[in-house]
């Protein structure tokens, strides 16, 4: 018993320098950690707001018959782009042109019949004044003129729409877009005004529609620069890549009673077709502007439970935590709406070397915003 105690008495003192952290020879202690350190940013910033939103085309067209027939030709690739004015389908044309030879003959016969009422009219005109002729017949020679000439009319009419109805026989593409499959193939009876043909939709530009609440209204009356639609960031599907940009160029002019929401349109290019209707995108519009806004890179910002909190460094570079309360994300950085003041310095890099607030670390300042953030930030 006795040995046992003068052996806990021998070891007692390295277990003490062991916790302590004294590892070195001679009791010295260990350099403080290097940590990353950036000062927090004081910058006028714009907040953006996300949004779910679905991709639309500006025109959409069901494409139907005018004049019934057999389908004699598709002309089209399914699913390609078509240009205003293209050939897509071409109905059996002899029916029409019979009927255009008809109405042509049944016009000749009219200009006729109308050339010789001219001159039976003529005539009983001169007859009329040398009284060989009696008023009654003078006036029927002239109504039956004038009844001529009306159906030289009618059968010209009759003609440009005999004319226009073979023209329909060749359906062309009413917009420049992407002409979805045919509905109706060669063979097939096809009736006026009735059957679907196909549909076509415009690609550029393209409309996302999405919706926001009151406060999202409020905020695009608020920072919309006169003359100016205010910009928009897209990105499709669940991505975070918000590349493609775009402008607001449309707000409901009523709330939905029933969501509380009221409808935002942006319209975005989309040369290269990457966007097509029915998708689902996100969209980022500018809902506040903060003057004076503190910025941290979010890597710097830890959590506790259900506290938010960054260390701080002091003058004699120890770390102290300090709880933030945490505004919206801004890229790379995020917004710190209480808890840090401009010109504090936070550890951003390191923090798993940090055990517990009032150690030493040995700072190492480099930038709170990446050079490639910082790019961006210039460009924009």
């Amino acid at each position: 018993m006795t040995k046992l105690l003068k052996l806990a008495s021998a070891l007692l003192p390295a277990v003490v320098l062991a916790a302590c952290g004294t590892g070195e020879p001679g009791g010295q202690q260990a350099p403080p950690p290097a940590v990353e350190v950036a000062e927090v940013l004081e910058e006028t910033t714009t907040i953006w707001g996300d949004f779910t939103g679905r991709v639309a085309a500006p025109q959409t067209v069901e494409l139907r018959p005018r004049v019934s027939g057999y389908i004699e030709e598709v002309a089209f690739t399914e699913g390609d782009l078509v240009l205003k004015g293209d050939l897509l389908f071409r109905i059996d044309p002899r029916p029409y042109r019979a009927r255009v030879r008809a109405a042509e003959a049944q016009l000749a016969r009219a200009s006729s019949e109308l050339e010789l009422a001219d001159s039976q009219a003529g005539r009983a005109s001169q007859l009329l004044q040398s009284r060989a002729i009696s008023r009654e017949e003078h006036d029927r020679r002239k109504s039956a003129a004038a009844s001529a000439r009306a159906a030289v009319n009618a059968a010209r009419a009759e003609l440009e729409n005999a004319k226009l109805d073979l023209e329909y026989t060749r359906v062309t593409a009413p917009i420049s877009g992407r002409v979805s499959r045919a509905f109706i193939t060669r063979g097939n009876l096809a009736s006026a005004d009735q059957s679907l043909l196909t549909t076509l939709v415009s690609v550029d530009p393209m409309y996302v529609y999405f919706e926001g609440n009151q406060e999202a209204l409020d905020s695009n009356l608020a920072l919309a620069r006169p003359g100016n639609e205010t910009p928009v960031r897209i990105a499709l599907g669940h991505s975070g890549d918000f590349s493609l940009s775009g402008k607001l160029n449309f707000v409901d002019n009523r709330l939905n009673s029933n969501t509380g929401t009221v409808q935002f349109r942006a319209q975005v290019a989309n040369p290269d077709g990457a966007l097509r209707p029915g998708q689902f995108a996100r969209v980022q519009m500018p809902v506040e502007q903060v003057r004076r806004a503190i910025l941290v890179n979010r890597k710097a910002v830890m959590t506790d439970q259900d506290r938010r909190y960054v260390y701080v460094i002091g003058e004699d570079n120890t770390v102290a935590r300090r709880d933030v309360e945490l505004g919206p994300q801004q890229g790379e950085l995020v917004l710190i709406r209480d808890g840090l003041k401009d010109r504090e310095q936070v550890v951003i890099n390191g923090l798993q070397k940090i055990f517990a607030p009032g150690m030493p670390v040995e700072p190492q300042l480099v930038a709170m915003r990446s050079q490639s953030a910082e790019q961006q930030v210039a460009l924009h």
